[in-house]
Order: C-alpha cells, then sequence, then structure tokens
C-alpha cells in the first residue's frame, strides 16, 4: 500500500493526537477545493440516467431475445453478471441520495433512494441510518457497523482460526469469499451479521422486540416501517409476476442479477475496509478521522469504475466526507493524495487477489499496541 498507518513503535493513540501528526478533520475538509462540495441535481440525475438505460436496454433485450431453457443457461449467467453489474450504478445512486450528496432538495433524493433502493429490495432508510453508524464508528473494534473482525482472544474468534488451520487457508478463504458474497448482505439486514458486538442482533425491517437496539431509536421506527412496507410491495409484486410469466422468468430475469448486486456490494465494503495490515481500535485508541482513514481505495477496471459511479476508487474522499458528489471525487481524492500521503491509503493489488487474501487471512484481530490487527494464530 502507499501509506503504512501506524507504525509499530507507537500507539494508535498516540498516533491519533501526536504522533504521526494526525491533521485535523477541518484541515482534511479545507485541502479539498471548495466546489467539489457543490450537488447538482443535474448531474446527479445523468449519472441515474446512464445506470438506467444501461440496465434497461439489457433487461429488454434478455426478455425479448433470450430463450428460458437449461441450454442456454451460460447466456442467462452472463446476463445476471452484466445486469447485476450494471444495477450496482442503481445501489450507488442510491446511496449517495442516503447521504445527502444526490440534490439540495431532501424531498427529491429521499424519493428518488427509496424507489431505487426498494426495487433493490433494500430498506432505504434504515440502511440510510445504519449506513451513517458505520461512518460514524469506522473500524471502531466495538461499535463498528458491518465487517467487524472477530477477536482472536474470544471464543469466536479462537473457534474460527482453529476451524481455518483445520481445512487449511485456500478451503477457508473459498468458503468465506462464497458465503459472504452470497449470503452476507441479507444476513446483515436480517440479522445485523459483521455488526459490532456492542450492538448485538439487528433487523433492517423490524426496529422493536426481539431486534430492539440503539441502531434504531425511537425517532426511526417510523421510517424503518415505510422502508418494510416499500421492500413488501416489492416482494408481493414479483410473486405477482411470476404467477403471470412464471417462476423462471422471475428468476433469470431478477434474482440473477440481484445476487451479483449483492455480491458487488458485499465485495466493495469488504475491501474498503479490511485487509492485513489495516487496523481496528478499541475506545480509547479510536478517533473519527483515525477510524476514517483506514479506508483503502482500490484499481477496478475503467468500465466497472464508470458503472459504479467510482464508488470502490474514491471511497477514503467519501469517508472523510459523504456529502461530496461522485462526479467530483477523483480530483477531491486527488487533493487528499496529494495533501495527506502518509493517511491516503491506496492498494495496487488486483481487486481479485486482494479478496483473496483477505477472505483468506483477515481471519481475527489481536491486539498489536498499535491498533488490533489480523492474526493467523
Amino acid at each position: 500500500m502507499s501509506a503504512t498507518l501506524v507504525p509499530s513503535d507507537v500507539t494508535a493513540a498516540t498516533a491519533a493526537h501526536d504522533g504521526l501528526n494526525l491533521p485535523s478533520r477541518a484541515d482534511v475538509r479545507a485541502a479539498i477545493p471548495s466546489d467539489c462540495f457543490e450537488r447538482s441535481t443535474a448531474r446527479s440525475f445523468a449519472s441515474l440516467s446512464l445506470s438506467l438505460t444501461v440496465v434497461g436496454a439489457l433487461v429488454a433485450s434478455a426478455a425479448a431475445f433470450l430463450p428460458l431453457s437449461w441450454a442456454w443457461t451460460p447466456v442467462w449467467i452472463a446476463y445476471a453478471i452484466a445486469t447485476g453489474t450494471a444495477a450496482t450504478g442503481l445501489w450507488v445512486v442510491a446511496h449517495e441520495c442516503g447521504h445527502g450528496a444526490f440534490s439540495r432538495h431532501g424531498w427529491l433524493q429521499n424519493t428518488v433512494g427509496y424507489v431505487l433502493h426498494t426495487a433493490l429490495l433494500v430498506p432505504y432508510f434504515s440502511w440510510q441510518r445504519s449506513h451513517a453508524v458505520h461512518h460514524a464508528r469506522t473500524n471502531h473494534l466495538d461499535e463498528g457497523e458491518t465487517h467487524v473482525p472477530r477477536r482472536a482472544d474470544r471464543t469466536n474468534g479462537q473457534t474460527t482460526l482453529a476451524f481455518r488451520s483445520r481445512i487449511g487457508g485456500a478451503a477457508y478463504a473459498a468458503l468465506t469469499i462464497t458465503k459472504a458474497l452470497l449470503l452476507g448482505w441479507p444476513a446483515y439486514l436480517l440479522a445485523g451479521a459483521t455488526g459490532g458486538p456492542s450492538r448485538g442482533r439487528t433487523n433492517h425491517f423490524w426496529p422493536v422486540r426481539p431486534f430492539a437496539s440503539d441502531l434504531f431509536p425511537r425517532r426511526w421506527h417510523a421510517r424503518v416501517w415505510a422502508s418494510t412496507a416499500g421492500v413488501a410491495v416489492v416482494l408481493a409484486a414479483l410473486v405477482a409476476a411470476a404467477a403471470h410469466f412464471g417462476p423462471g422468468a422471475v428468476l433469470a430475469l431478477y434474482v440473477g442479477p440481484y445476487l451479483v448486486v449483492n455480491a458487488w456490494l458485499v465485495g466493495y465494503t469488504w475491501l474498503q475496509h479490511t485487509d492485513v495490515d489495516i487496523p481496528h481500535f478499541a475506545e480509547g485508541e479510536w478517533s473519527w478521522l483515525l477510524g476514517a482513514f483506514q479506508t483503502v481505495d482500490r484499481p477496478y477496471p475503467r468500465i466497472v469504475d464508470v458503472l459504479h459511479h467510482r464508488i470502490g476508487t474514491t471511497h477514503v474522499l467519501h469517508h472523510i466526507d459523504h456529502r461530496i458528489p461522485h462526479y467530483h471525487a477523483r480530483r477531491a481524492t486527488a487533493a487528499l493524495r496529494r495533501e495527506f500521503p502518509e493517511w491516503y491509503r491506496f492498494d495496487p493489488t488486483p481487486t481479485a487477489a486482494a479478496l483473496w487474501r483477505v477472505g483468506r487471512d483477515c481471519v481475527a484481530v489481536r491486539d498489536g499496541g498499535a491498533g488490533w490487527r489480523f492474526t493467523l494464530d
């Protein structure tokens, strides 16, 4: 990586304050050109239109020309990969709506975000809230939200380390990656999988007992229920479509791409905040900016980067200030890299190789005196 965040001879707490001259939040934001914070509704809709056009063309072409037969399974798999990859751009636009970066008009961006996320079976307001917690507690060992690692000094970490040792690194990587990409997103929405241990079980559709927690305070309950209602309507529409056109049509046209979208989402989030040299911090060590700078940008293929509105190549900047729209993100990222080279993280490892490394070696963390780092023993 271009920067090793915390050297082993200082504590994370020292690094957070004096040891490595961690800049202030104001200093980092001041380094970003002021016009990067400007939101253009027209430009945001242009990005939305790009994603809608590509997804619409793929779905319409498949519905019109691809036979629903087992002989065409390889083509349908290719369709699912292509359409799911393109539809991830819609997911990213909705994500930007949830952050307030789509438009200056709150009602407009919430409407767009709600429609897009709901169509992808994402509870918009629920995830808006949990994702805000993720940004507020990035790489916090206890209060983080999503991909919080197991601890090697606790039972679940010890059990997982022993399991990896028993089956071997390659088998463990294959199993872990498959499970995460296929089941990770619904497991997170339904049970808070990979959420911080301080939060307990959570559910993005049901904000009360037995899932009651501080993730969804009472003032958020109405919005959570609205999100749940929207997803229920889409599920009902899919059942109706299956009854009318046949289950095979719905599975081929919608479910296949849906699974690919989920895989992209989990893969992005996992790789943005996890690697063998990225620490997590306990209370007393952690600070907001120290946590935000644990984010890592990666070299996604250009076509993917365009389709996904640069969510993977400019994510450090996104954690520094999520109000910056994606169409300003590259220039703002360049400013961060220029002004804070010792803190900005970029890993040139091809993303497939990085995913394999993370799935194989990022098992559990142990206190190393400079944050909690991944260990295999």
